[in-house]
């Protein structure tokens, strides 16, 4: 229950429907330091702006500035130790962070999967966050009509609404509220002509959180709407633990918390969240979490997920604050909340206490 991302590159994917300004954004964060390789599907189908490019050969193209840029070949592992062995060997810059821009209708699971599966590729580099783009003036749009743009917006640990100088205030502020509701704990900023600051969307430590001053910041919990456990205590049905979808596609995502008062025994919370992803591994989008475990007192466990990938467990030094409750968020897709709470309530035979 270690944190060892300090010497590993950082990556981050830039994710986002189609036409919503990934592209202009990653041209705008190429100009600006540190060194950055970046991974494409197809890099010279995108329309990076060639006044970045110095040169092309092959599958790489060498960027002004330093930075480099690669097209995905075959898989992501190959991709990635090719960059990993230029940088060693001199024949590429020394960057020190990876962008790497999905498709618009990718979902960036696969990735994570990677990255924590691979043992080669985790042990020298790290997903730093998910940041995805939506369109100010099409996002209702799109959302209302393709349920991989609120699944992009769900993942998200960071939301860039782009094109805010084309649309107005009352449909912007429209958005955002709907993008809280959909992803409370994601940051939103106005992008202008892909223009964005860079620190804020870098050095995220998403899924590496492991200080306990930031831990609470992480977990967000207080966005979160709260979903009360006190449910009897009985072996919740696996059969049919979804939700009806009529109501309009953003009924079909459900962001919500739950809290426990009394420490959890470790075992349970492990049978309960094993459960959960054998039976609902796609409905669960993410899953974060700092536990009170009886077994480590004094000592809280902080638990990451996305769908099926459960990310190495942390064990912080301290708690961040007086509040030592087990807290639970989680974002879900057809996913009815009382099942999860239920689930968790059964499986560890406590029951909260909001």
């Amino acid at each position: 229950m270690t944190d060892t991302v300090d010497a590993r590159i950082p990556i981050t994917l830039l994710t986002g429907f189609l036409g919503s300004g990934k592209t202009t954004v990653l041209n705008s964060l190429l100009r600006a330091p540190p060194l950055t390789a970046v991974i494409m599907n197809e890099f010279g189908s995108i329309g990076l702006d060639h006044q970045l490019v110095d040169n092309i050969q092959g599958t790489m193209a060498l960027l002004s500035g330093g930075c480099v840029c690669c097209e995905i070949q075959g898989s992501l592992v190959p991709t990635l130790k090719n960059l990993w062995m230029g940088r060693r060997d001199g024949k590429i810059p020394a960057y020190e962070r990876i962008i790497i821009e999905t498709t618009g209708i990718a979902d960036p699971t696969p990735i994570m999967e990677t990255l924590l599966r691979s043992d080669w590729v985790a042990k020298r580099h790290y997903l730093d966050g998910v940041v995805t783009t939506v369109d100010a003036v099409f996002g209702n749009q799109q959302l209302d009509q393709h349920f991989e743009a609120l699944r992009q917006v769900a993942g998200a640990d960071r939301l860039l609404l782009t094109k805010t100088d084309l649309a107005d205030v009352a449909s912007i502020q429209q958005l955002e509220s709907r993008l809280a509701q959909l992803n409370p704990a994601a940051t939103i900023s106005h992008v202008q002509h892909g223009n964005v600051d860079p620190d804020s969307l870098f050095k995220l430590r998403a899924y590496h959180q492991s200080e306990p001053a930031k831990a609470k910041q992480w977990l967000a919990a207080e966005h979160f709407r709260l979903v009360s456990a006190n449910l009897p205590l009985k072996q919740p049905s696996i059969l049919n633990p979804s939700v009806p979808t009529h109501g309009g596609t953003d009924q079909r995502i459900r962001s919500f918390s739950l809290t426990f008062d009394e420490a959890l025994p470790w075992a349970g919370v492990s049978e309960a969240l094993d459960t959960l992803v054998e039976f609902c591994s796609a409905r669960l989008l993410r899953m974060k979490a700092i536990v009170n475990v009886q077994e480590y007192p004094g000592r809280p466990i902080v638990l990451h997920a996305v769908q099926h990938l459960f990310y190495p467990s942390v064990e912080l030094p301290a708690w961040p604050d007086d509040d030592q409750r087990s807290r639970f968020v989680f974002i879900t897709s057809d996913l009815d909340e009382d099942f999860v709470s239920n689930l968790l309530a059964s499986f560890t035979q406590t029951v909260s206490k909001p």
